[in-house]
């Protein structure tokens, strides 16, 4: 029964997000980007909904929508893609796994939408896509990482990678935190099993280049995990 409801759900979902991909098609010609993130926003809080999330967000009040942040947290799941920006009202672009850009519709979204693409196994490759996450950021737009580079297969949240951190500090960079907890259970990586329930989104205080500057990038990491896990448990 299960198997069968989630079929269900993910055929809603799949229509639904193609009907998305059409409409934010067609806002990114006519619409400024905030304009489109809005929509997006909007757009990934029904499909969210109709495939059996119920979102619930705290922290909003800490964001200044005028202030760019390097934007980092846990990586659960599949559907954080839609459950991030359904959950922060900033528009921002993301760093993504090269590969997501070869996917049907969605590479081509965020492709269009300025995401940037990094190969992980790669270093030299990295580099540059690190180096590109910098300019986006000093033009004044804001950056979406997920530092830990896969998604959890436990539901523990894994150690972090060092580039997020190196980015910065070299673009000396405020970090948003936040933690999602929920979207494990409702979907794990390689499933087809769909749990429908309540995912919370906790979005923490700004930490503020001049409070890491001087410190390594260990220690940046580190404190940034520490933070991120103690907003996961709220």
């Amino acid at each position: 029964m299960k198997k069968l409801f989630s079929i269900y759900l993910w055929i809603i979902g799949g229509s639904f997000f193609l009907f998305s991909f059409f409409i934010l098609f067609l806002c990114l010609f006519l619409f400024p980007q905030k304009t489109t993130y809005n929509v997006a926003r909007f757009l990934f809080g029904k499909l969210i909904r109709l495939m059996g999330i119920r979102l619930t967000v705290t922290g909003q009040e800490h964001i200044r929508l005028d202030q760019p942040y390097l934007i980092m947290g846990n990586h659960q799941s599949l559907f954080d893609i839609f459950v991030i920006p359904a959950a922060i009202p900033l528009c921002f672009v993301a760093v993504e796994a090269d590969y997501h850009f070869s996917f049907p519709v969605w590479g081509y979204l965020i492709r269009k939408w300025g995401c940037i693409p990094i190969e992980r196994n790669n270093l030299k490759k990295a580099i540059l896509s690190l180096e590109t996450a910098k300019k986006t950021l000093l033009s004044g737009m804001s950056i979406g990482i997920l530092p830990e580079g896969h998604r959890t297969l436990t539901g523990e949240i894994n150690s972090f990678k060092k580039g997020p951190f190196y980015l910065a500090k070299e673009a000396q960079a405020d970090i948003l935190p936040f933690a999602i907890n929920g979207l494990f259970d409702y979907h794990q990586k390689a499933g087809l099993i769909l749990r429908p329930g309540t995912v919370k989104v906790t979005i923490g205080k700004p930490v503020f280049y001049n409070t890491f500057k001087d410190l390594s990038v260990e220690k940046i990491r580190q404190n940034m995990f520490d933070t991120i896990c103690k907003l996961n448990q709220k």
